[in-house]
């Protein structure tokens, strides 16, 4: 957002409440005010006006110290994805997916330099996060990412690779921007992406792009499978053309719109 608009139109209150939510996560259920307030940079007493305004509104619980987020929440993201056709359109070939390769299937899309996942059909829990609908990942070190980065437009790209901080999650994970860039051009021309154990050790995922009707790129589907699964090549083998099956036909499908 440019500067000028941010003087006429910005309204920061709102993102210092935005702010506020935001500073709970799984690591963070529970805060005290100097834990929020430190978290998003506000004063104690700016932090305490949000928290207590939430509070009366039903989105945060408190015992008088700690903070909470309650259920009603998720009613903010519920707006989105009731929007979306996206999930609705792909969960049922998901489970097709995962029923025939009993691998987890997740579909997520992108904002800004990270995944959000939107869909997912899990089976056996190989990660040490879990993972749901809303979940977050760097997009650089994930299948899906790199599906979503490879179809950006150049100057998008451009900035993203001069300004993201591409940390190693694990000793394999790629972090240098050149290197990346000519993954993510790879990535481009064959269709899919092959991540290996770079976002966590001992996890391997393949992505597909999903296209919107129009032929851009609008999401990602992916499964993942644990390394002792097989060898590198065999997993390619055995999960990639299912997997692009199931991207063209959740293609396919949103083309025509959600069954009713």
């Amino acid at each position: 957002m440019t500067d000028t608009a941010r003087s006429g139109e910005f309204v920061q209150s709102l993102e210092r409440g935005l702010a506020v939510i935001r500073a709970f996560d799984a690591e963070h259920p529970q805060l005290t005010l100097s834990e929020v307030a430190r978290a998003t940079g506000l004063t104690r007493a700016a932090a305490r006006r949000f928290l207590l305004t939430l509070v009366e509104l039903g989105y945060v619980h408190t015992d008088g110290r700690l903070f909470s987020l309650r259920p009603r929440i998720l009613d903010l993201g519920y707006a989105y994805l009731s929007s979306l056709s996206l999930p609705e359109v792909a969960q049922p070939h998901m489970e097709t997916l995962v029923a025939q390769v009993h691998e987890s299937c997740s579909v997520s899309v992108l904002d800004g330099d990270e995944v959000v996942y939107v869909a997912r059909v899990p089976t056996k829990r190989i990660m040490t996060v879990g993972i749901s609908v809303g979940t977050r990942f760097p997009a650089y070190a994930t299948s899906m990412g790199r599906v979503l980065l490879a179809a950006q437009p150049a100057d998008w790209l451009d900035h993203y690779l001069a300004t993201a901080q591409l940390r190693p999650l694990t000793r394999r994970t790629l972090t240098d921007p050149v290197k990346l860039r000519a993954t993510l051009t790879k990535i481009a021309a064959q269709g899919y992406a092959i991540v290996d154990q770079e976002l966590e050790e001992g996890l391997r995922s393949l992505a597909a792009p999903i296209h919107g009707d129009r032929g851009a790129v609008i999401a990602a589907v992916n499964v993942s499978a644990h390394a002792s699964r097989g060898s590198f090549e065999a997993i390619r083998r055995e999960l990639l053309p299912p997997l692009l099956a199931t991207a063209k036909r959740i293609e396919e499908d949103l083309a025509v719109g959600p069954r009713r």
